[in-house]
């Protein structure tokens, strides 16, 4: 059996990535998501945190021996070098844990689920086609508020760290426009599932 189709989704924070996701595991498509990964290795005896301890100091590590995101995540907002330390900590990591993961897929394609998927390393070479989920930016705002009660202002300092919603367009291969209801979502990712298990059949022959 040939390899999977590489495939990468992406959006901007609150833009409804994880219903898309979880749309296209219903028929099947095995995910690999860099953010459950991520989790992992900054949880509890997690692959990263030897390394992140001896980079930050255990102020930044919880009482349960885990990341704490909440500080870590001010931190790198306020301070450009600390997130760069951190990610230069876990993308090798994770690359390495979705390399592992791919090679044990068995399916016509995958997807890799990746919020920072072009602004993070090299992604785009890894992967054949782009999957945009957008929606407008107030969009965003709302749901982000409803769903973790932060402020709107800093959701709008995470989307400024992200690439603008013009830019992500631009960039992708196909896009699923999340402001519509559940119904017409789940049929623009059916259209994209059977166009995906064709060029999976075409890449296969």
């Amino acid at each position: 059996m040939p390899p999977p189709l590489r495939l990468g989704l992406t959006g901007g924070i609150g833009s409804g990535k994880t219903t898309v996701a979880n749309l296209f595991a219903q028929r099947g498509v095995p995910l690999i998501d860099t953010d459950l990964i991520a989790h992992a290795l900054t949880g509890v005896d997690g692959g990263a945190m030897a390394a992140i301890q001896a980079q930050f100091g255990i102020h930044f590590i919880g009482p349960d021996g885990a990341m704490d995101r909440k500080k870590m995540r001010e931190h790198a907002f306020t301070h450009p070098e600390a997130r760069q330390a951190l990610e230069a900590i876990l993308h090798p990591l994770i690359r390495q844990e979705c390399e592992r993961q791919a090679q044990e897929t068995k399916a016509a394609y995958l997807i890799f689920v990746v919020p920072l998927l072009f602004e993070s390393g090299d992604w785009e070479s890894r992967i054949v086609r782009s999957i945009v989920v957008d929606c407008k930016e107030q969009t965003q705002i709302q749901r982000v508020m409803a769903r973790n009660g932060l402020s709107q202002a800093d959701i709008e300092r995470i989307m400024q760290a992200q690439i603008s919603r013009v830019e992500r367009l631009k960039r992708a291969n196909d896009i699923i426009n999340s402001e519509l209801d559940l119904s017409q979502v789940a049929a623009q990712v059916e259209q994209l599932h059977q166009k995906y298990l064709y060029l999976a059949g075409l890449c296969a022959n």
